[in-house]
């Protein structure tokens, strides 16, 4: 499946390379328009001097963990929340009929160099965000494995969204508040908004469990809410659990998938 997958990716890479202006355009273009994100919170700590009682090294490198995660992911697998594109223009259909998996099929779709503007973003943020927090290497080790964790979380998420469209095929949009959606909830400290919402993404749609647990751990900082201390370091379990319910509702929907005969 990853030979299948990297296979793919560089046939695309290939093609997309015969328009080298072009690519490299748009790649730039992926990061400046990212990078808007990151100047929103400077206007934001150029009038007050904490957000949601984070300073601004500790708000960056919240938005750098958690958009590195949902960069990867959407690098590597957010092409499946589009099936239902698919779907009704019957190249799904085709897939399925290929000696390859029609998930990976479906991840490697159109994959193109832009697609690293976004991550790259994130990965300077990141970088430029943790010589200023000091952090010791009891912490430290906490880091790279939340950025996996988020990365698996958000392609779960992704996946799970692709798998509704099987049934609901002009439910794009819904699958989205959950993906970027989320994307954009998991840069900004969750003591911002509500306890239900904390709660709603800690006990129902993993989202808290992305960075902002082992953020707490990492930046050792208390709980706003005062929830367990454990939870810091259930982002392995959260992924794990999350990774299994979209993979049965992925096969769930293949099984069940009937072609649209177009």
């Amino acid at each position: 499946m990853v030979r299948t997958y990297l296979l793919l990716a560089w046939t695309w890479l290939r093609a997309s390379a015969q328009y080298p202006g072009s690519l490299i355009m748009m790649m730039l273009g992926s990061f400046a328009v990212n990078a808007l994100d990151v100047a929103a919170i400077w206007v934001i700590f150029e009038h007050t001097g904490s957000l949601g009682g984070f300073d601004v090294a500790e708000v960056m490198f919240l938005y750098g963990t958690a958009g590195l995660s949902f960069a990867l992911a959407d690098m590597l697998f957010g092409n499946v929340d589009r099936l239902s594109q698919h779907i009704k223009s019957g190249g799904f259909d085709t897939m399925l009929i290929r000696p390859a998996s029609a998930f990976t099929q479906m991840a490697v779709d159109r994959f193109g160099v832009h697609r690293f503007g976004r991550a790259t973003q994130a990965a300077v943020v990141l970088a430029l965000a943790l010589p200023q927090l000091g952090l010791s290497w009891s912490r430290a080790w906490m880091i790279p494995l939340m950025v996996v964790c988020g990365l698996v979380i958000f392609t779960a998420i992704f996946t799970l969204g692709g798998a509704v469209q099987f049934l609901l095929t002009d439910a794009p949009e819904v699958a989205n508040a959950f993906t970027y959606g989320g994307g954009t909830l998991t840069q900004y400290p969750l003591s911002v908004y509500g306890s239900e919402l904390v709660k709603g993404v800690t006990f129902v749609v993993p989202l808290a469990f992305v960075n902002w647990q082992p953020a707490l751990f990492v930046l050792d900082r208390d709980d706003p809410l005062g929830l367990p201390y454990w939870l810091r370091f259930a982002s392995p379990l959260a992924a794990v659990v999350l990774a299994a319910v979209a993979a049965l509702a992925w096969r769930a929907g293949i099984r069940r998938y009937r072609s649209t005969g177009s």
